[in-house]
């Protein structure tokens, strides 16, 4: 096995703490303009989310590309399902390159509408435009968030646990 390949278990968890980082962040941001009603592109506030994808490298992409209707390849155990016939050794096709933040996208919910004619930003009928932040909806993806980040702490944590000991022997 290359010595890059030792190492792979880390960086993948690496890139999922990094993408629930940026999650954590742009859902702080979101509770944080929970109540700002002008931005500066106009209007209030509009919620954010991070839109995650694979960080596939060159020998994943490969595995996607082959044919999957192909199942003459091995099965891990004598009762699993073949593993698709793609020209690579078993450690090539199960390496994958993490994943990483393909973007940063505006929720496309309208805002809320809130009588209060005694608002500065109030419309002529009294209403106010509040963004479209749902301060629970927030709350639970944040938690979310934290336990997916604090998974790959400790999937981090076990590849170094085995790392340490393989070195150990």
């Amino acid at each position: 096995m290359p010595l890059a390949g030792l190492f792979s278990g880390l960086s993948i968890s690496a890139s999922g703490m990094r993408a629930e980082r940026i999650r954590q962040d742009v859902i702080s941001t979101n509770l944080a303009n929970a109540e700002t009603t002008r931005s500066d592109k106009g209007g209030p506030y509009r919620r954010q989310f991070v839109v995650v994808k694979e960080a596939a490298d060159e020998r994943s992409t490969s595995l996607l590309s082959a044919n999957t209707a192909d199942l003459s390849g091995d099965a891990t155990q004598p009762d699993h399902l073949a593993i698709p016939s793609t020209g690579l050794s078993r450690d090539e096709r199960f390496s994958g390159g993490g994943v990483a933040v393909a973007e940063i996208r505006e929720d496309s919910r309208p805002p809320k509408l809130v009588y209060d004619p005694s608002h500065p930003d109030a419309d002529a009928k009294g209403y106010v435009a509040m963004p479209n932040v749902n301060v629970v909806e927030e709350m639970t993806d944040m938690i979310s968030a934290t336990r997916a980040y604090e998974a790959n702490v400790t999937a981090f944590n076990a590849t170094k646990g085995m790392l340490t000991q393989g070195l150990q022997l």
